[in-house]
C-alpha cells in the first residue's frame, strides 16, 4: 500500500513588484509544500488567474496599480469563495489592517516577516486559522479595543463590554462571552484560563462561532464584535 502524498498548497502571488515577485515565488518553490500556480501584477490579472486556477491561498499585496488589494478582496472571493486570502504587504497601517480584515482578510503579515514565518502562516491560514504578524497584533487589538468615534477620536468604552446585532441571537452565553474576549485580542489559551475550562473547548465554540456568524477565521470574528458594539 502507498502512502497518500497530500497536494500541495496551491498559490496565487500578487504582487506589483516583479523583482519582490520573482524572489517570492522562488523561496516557496523550495517549500513542498506550496505550488505557486499563478503570479499577477496588478487587480485585473489576479482575476483571471483566480478563474482559472482557482488557487488555495492568495498572497495579496494592498499597493497595486488602479486599485488596492484590499478594495479587491470582496471581487477575489467571489471569483473563487474557497480561496484564502493573506495580505502581504509593506504597510504597518492600523487602518490597512483594519480595512483588509473586514473586507475578508484571513490573516496579515508584513513584508519583513521572516521566511519561515511567512510559510508557517500561509499553512496555518489554509487550515482555517488567522496570522496577524506579531508587530501588528498589538495595533489590532488597539483598534478593536478603541474604535473611531464619529467625531474621528477614539471611543472612551472598550469594544469588548458589549456587542448588539441579530445575528448574536444564535450565540449561547458562553459563545458570546468567548466572542466579547476574543473582541479584547485573548488568546485560546487566555481565555481557557480566564473561564477556566479546558483548551480544546475553547477551539471548539470558536468553531461554533464561526459557523453561526457566517464567518472563516477568529479575526474575523474579532473585527465582527467590534463593527457591532454597542
Amino acid at each position: 500500500m502507498t502512502d497518500t502524498i497530500a497536494r500541495p498548497i496551491q498559490l496565487l502571488v500578487v504582487d506589483d513588484h516583479s523583482l519582490f515577485r520573482r524572489g517570492l515565488m522562488a523561496l516557496l518553490a523550495q517549500d513542498p509544500r506550496f505550488e505557486v500556480a499563478c503570479e499577477a501584477g496588478d487587480v485585473g490579472e489576479a482575476l483571471r488567474c483566480v478563474a482559472r486556477q482557482r488557487p488555495d491561498v492568495i498572497l495579496l499585496d494592498n499597493h497595486l496599480p488602479g486599485v488596492l488589494g484590499v478594495d479587491a478582496i470582496p471581487a477575489l472571493r467571489e471569483a473563487a469563495p474557497g480561496s484564502r486570502v493573506l495580505m502581504l504587504t509593506v504597510s504597518e497601517n492600523e487602518s490597512d489592517l483594519v480595512a483588509a480584515l473586514k473586507a475578508g482578510a484571513d490573516g496579515y503579515l508584513v513584508k519583513t516577516v521572516e521566511a519561515q514565518h511567512l510559510c508557517e502562516g500561509i499553512v496555518k491560514v489554509m487550515e482555517g486559522e488567522s496570522v496577524v504578524s506579531p508587530e501588528m497584533t498589538t495595533k489590532l487589538v488597539s483598534a478593536l479595543r478603541s474604535p473611531p468615534s464619529a467625531n474621528g477620536k477614539a471611543a472612551d468604552a472598550p469594544v469588548c463590554t458589549a456587542t448588539s446585532a441579530p445575528e448574536l441571537a444564535a450565540l449561547s452565553a458562553r459563545e458570546l462571552e468567548i466572542l466579547h474576549l476574543i473582541a479584547c485580542g485573548d488568546s485560546n489559551k487566555h481565555i481557557a484560563r480566564q473561564l477556566d475550562i479546558a483548551e480544546t473547548t475553547v477551539k471548539i465554540h470558536v468553531q461554533h462561532i464561526l459557523r453561526k456568524l457566517h464567518l472563516t477565521s477568529r479575526v474575523q470574528a474579532a473585527v465582527f464584535a467590534a463593527r457591532h458594539a454597542s
